[in-house]
């Protein structure tokens, strides 16, 4: 099938609903890597549910409408869809005990020829169910390697969304440079927070798509990457992550290192990529993150064990 650009920009995608739970957010944690050291205790907090808090880049997997480009109906070839782009906006710290909800749209396609595939631009706002408050909101590209050639696309005069080009990292040395280890098994650990796809799982179906064995999601990459924000500035300084989003440029596989270089520039704003020093390649660019001091101590909950066995 070939994507109709008309019939997928109109695409009703479910509405999502989802009770977070402590479960939830400590799972989330330790399929990022958080916990593998027992005495590190800001790692603790992530994991453990005296002082329970939620890692930003969470977001991402709330109230997440499921692999829906696998319908066939929609004419996406989706073994071979790869994460583009991620970007996260919090409104509010994320909370560990509620119930969500997730609307998520098109707001544009962009085809780039055949051969070359296409761009599907989505947003998904999440709020809170009771008091209809947004939580967060989450923008994404995702290329569609096998989907060039759209029908039906509106000639370029009458494109209603503009995409801007990357800004350029610094060329000077980062301010600070970490690595952390993915675990072997982090691919499977990390489905369990809702990506679903089987290219992070089934080996058959990780070399239809071109690969040797299954890969990381990129999403588990994102996360790693905002682990290292936190472990390298955000805890000791007491700062935030308010909005984290970045560029997707190679797979990386479960048990590489990711190495995370950190630029800080005016106003809270910190730029990042993240590469693989065993392959020597860059995975994640042109990431910008947002921080600021504590604004609450909303984040942080103490939830003890009455409260988890009814969560």
């Amino acid at each position: 099938m070939t994507i109709d650009y008309r019939k997928l920009m109109h695409w009703k995608i479910p509405i999502a609903r989802q009770h977070v739970k402590p479960h939830d957010c400590m799972l989330y944690a330790l399929g990022i890597g958080l916990g593998a050291n027992p005495l590190d205790r800001d790692e603790l907090h992530y994991v453990y549910e005296e002082g329970l808090r939620v890692l930003p880049t969470m977001a991402a997997v709330l109230a997440y409408p499921g692999f829906w480009m696998k319908l066939p109906e929609t004419g996406i070839d989706w073994t071979r869809v790869v994460h583009a782009e991620q970007q996260i906006i919090l409104h509010r710290p994320l909370p560990v005990c509620a119930r969500l909800i997730g609307d998520t749209r098109i707001v544009d396609i962009v085809d780039k020829g055949p051969g070359k595939g296409a761009l599907i631009y989505q947003e998904r706002v999440v709020t809170e169910e009771s008091s209809g408050e947004p939580i967060c909101t989450l923008r994404m590209t995702t290329m569609c390697r096998g989907d060039g050639g759209v029908e039906g696309m509106p000639s370029p005069a009458s494109a209603h969304t503009a995409h801007p080009a990357p800004v350029p990292l610094p060329e000077t040395s980062p301010d600070y440079c970490i690595d952390l280890p993915i675990l072997p098994q982090a691919a499977l650990i990390y489905r369990l927070s809702g990506d679903t796809n089987p290219l992070h799982a089934d080996p058959d179906v990780a070399q239809r798509a071109g690969f040797d064995r299954p890969i990381l999601q990129g999403l588990c990459t994102f996360g790693i990457a905002g682990h290292a924000i936190l472990k390298t500035i955000c805890w000791t300084h007491k700062l935030e992550i308010k909005s984290i989003g970045a560029r997707f440029s190679a797979p990386v596989f479960p048990g590489e290192t990711l190495r995370t270089e950190i630029w800080r520039r005016d106003a809270g704003r910190l730029v990042f990529r993240c590469s693989v020093p065993e392959r020597d390649v860059v995975v994640l660019n042109f990431g910008q993150a947002d921080i600021a001091p504590h604004a609450t101590d909303l984040h942080t909950h103490t939830v003890n064990k009455e409260k988890l066995h009814a969560a």
